[in-house]
């Protein structure tokens, strides 16, 4: 991948260069949810809702838990990409072995965290008692892959954020289809349920591992990584940890508030656990698709910040800001139009895929501005400005939807309120993301001009 100059008020050469960059990840994304989507189909198909439900309750939790280390790899995909943009290879070096060491550490110190946290925090959201075993279960088992997932979520960012988006999306491939076979293999045919199910995800993730560090040992550039070389650089893990703990604690503000959602939801019973977790997992398919767009984001910005090639900033905020609003409108509207059909492969129960097609129409009305709130932030980081868009995630999305919690849904206990808290609190947060953008945008062009007078008056 190479920088493009800015040409006109719309670079087509980047608008193209961007998208083929980012399709390989919106393959991998989607291949990802389609695999996990498998897991609750097949689960759901041949252990029933309440397997499904029980599954389903996990998932904020599960993010809570892992999305404040996972973060750091914001940091890793932003330092790489700027060394490389400045072509400096040692720095890269140093940067790839800090950051497998901290996905290694990160990775079994979530395991156990998760492992011992799981029941008391599944009780304290008030999961149905008729599912609460089947959840336990089901994270016990999932929290064992954790520290594979965390290297391989690592070792994908050091790829991306050289222009190699292809061999992630190739190894996950892999690991998915064996993670569909072996839902497969332990619930159709050994009856194993909900811990078949995890067992599956636990060891595509090893896979997954696997062949990522073969990738990265076998490579023949700066990325090469060497166990021998296998340590943290403290100047390296500050800078991963100064971009990365923001994006970090973003995660986990917005898991906190969906853990609060889930318990609210968890009030109505299982069978509105199964419609929110099967609408949840069909709605992600537009989510997953714009998340996409963020690592193109922060790999072309970081790329122009190491080339010091400004004015290209502009053209990559105006292409995100395109994409997402394609994406809404085009498979946005499938989703609405085909939600009910793609529902019925969760379940058959009527009651989950009347209360699922009630949760994706309001949902879908303004998705846009949850792609907003989420691509947005990439640019910001990528120009070394991590805490505002933290900020404006905890202002506008966390602490809102807290408040509306307290206050709207309390007022007026019904499903429709409970899920207007997610848009509502996306275009408040979205709001804040592109404000963020602009104030770091005017701060890296200052610093530039501020330069640029200085080594002439020098």
């Amino acid at each position: 991948m190479t920088l493009q100059k800015r040409v006109g008020a719309l670079h087509l050469p980047l608008l193209s260069s961007m998208f083929r960059f980012a399709l390989p990840i919106m393959a991998m994304n989607l291949l990802q949810l389609l695999f996990n989507a498998a897991d609750m189909i097949v689960v759901g198909r041949f252990d029933g809702s309440l397997a499904l439900a029980a599954v389903g309750a996990t998932g904020s939790l599960i993010s809570l838990i892992v999305n404040l280390f996972m973060g750091l790899s914001v940091g890793t995909a932003v330092i790489v990409a700027q060394e490389y943009g400045a072509r400096r290879v040692e720095s890269i070096r140093q940067s790839v072995h800090t950051s497998i060491a901290i996905s290694i550490i990160a990775g079994i110190f979530v395991a156990i965290l998760g492992i011992v946290l799981s029941t008391p925090m599944l009780e304290l959201m008030g999961t149905p008692g008729d599912i609460i075993d089947l959840s336990t279960l089901y994270m016990r088992i999932f929290f064992l892959g954790v520290p594979a997932s965390m290297v391989y979520n690592f070792g994908a960012a050091i790829l991306r954020a050289v222009g190699d988006s292809k061999r992630p999306m190739y190894f996950l491939t892999v690991s998915g289809v064996v993670n569909v076979v072996l839902n497969f293999v332990f619930v159709a045919a050994f009856r194993w349920g909900v811990g078949g199910v995890a067992w599956s995800t636990v060891i595509s993730q090893y896979l997954t591992m696997a062949l990522i560090m073969t990738s990265l040992t076998r490579h023949e550039g700066a990325l090469r990584f060497s166990w021998k070389r296998l340590r943290i650089d403290g100047i390296k893990l500050r800078s991963i940890v100064r971009i990365g703990l923001p994006a970090g604690l973003q995660s986990l503000l917005f898991s906190i508030s969906n853990v609060l959602i889930q318990s609210a939801v968890n009030s109505f019973g299982s069978v509105m656990v199964a419609a929110s977790a099967a609408s949840g997992n069909v709605e992600n398919l537009v989510g997953t698709t714009m998340n996409s767009y963020y690592n193109a984001a922060i790999t072309y910005t970081g790329q122009s910040m190491g080339a010091e090639d400004y004015d290209q900033i502009d053209e990559i905020a105006k292409i995100s800001t395109v994409f997402v609003f394609a994406t809404w409108i085009v498979l946005g509207g499938a989703v609405v139009l085909f939600g009910r059909p793609l529902l019925g492969l969760y379940t058959k129960d009527a009651a989950v895929l009347d209360l699922g097609m009630q949760r994706i129409k309001i949902m879908m009305a303004v998705y846009f501005s949850c792609g907003i709130m989420n691509v947005f932030p990439g640019l910001t980081r990528a120009m070394g400005y991590s805490i505002l868009p933290m900020l404006s995630t905890l202002v506008g999305a966390c602490i809102m939807r807290i408040v509306w919690l307290v206050t709207v849904f309390k007022w007026y206990p019904t499903m429709l309120v409970l899920f207007m808290a997610y848009p509502v609190t996306w275009t408040l947060a979205g709001i804040g993301q592109v404000v963020s953008f602009f104030y770091a945008r005017h701060q890296v062009r200052k610093k530039a001009l501020d330069k640029a007078a200085w080594t002439v008056d020098a």
